[in-house]
């Protein structure tokens, strides 16, 4: 058996953390999770936006490949809405290549290129997104 002189300084000597040092460690701890916390905030804004732009590039999707069911592709600008957060705006132009001469006669194939804009979200946070492809379009009345 021990004496009890033996077990005081067994006692005395085992040291624990002080005030200090507990709050320090609680400091850090603090510190940490906060960048943590922001990270992954940013990471679900992120997440979001991601989320917005593939909503808008299968609206996009759907408009361009229905562009001309409902009749031939005519030069002009028409707007619309596919629900209540996004809006379109679509412009159909005609079109020809850079390198080609002006004084050849143009060709019987009408190319127009259909240039869209997705839109969503007000004022400030107004966000958008662009899409253009070529179409080949039915002769305008008059052409060949």
């Amino acid at each position: 058996m021990r004496s009890p002189r033996a077990v005081l300084r067994r006692v005395v000597s085992a040291r624990g953390f002080s005030l200090l040092e507990v709050i320090a460690a609680l400091l850090l701890l603090a510190i940490a999770f906060t960048a943590l916390m922001r990270v992954a905030g940013g990471s679900i804004g992120l997440t979001n936006n991601a989320a917005d732009y593939t909503r808008a590039a299968l609206w996009a999707r759907s408009l361009l490949d229905t562009a001309d069911a409902e009749g031939p592709l005519r030069p002009g600008r028409t707007e619309g809405q596919f629900d209540r957060q996004y809006r379109w705006r679509l412009t159909v132009a005609p079109w020809r290549p850079a390198d080609v001469d002006p004084q050849q006669p143009a060709s019987p194939l009408q190319v127009v290129k259909l240039d869209l804009d997705v839109l969503w979200g007000q004022g400030r946070s107004e966000r958008s997104a662009h899409f253009s492809t070529l179409r080949m379009a039915a002769p305008q009345p008059g052409q060949p």
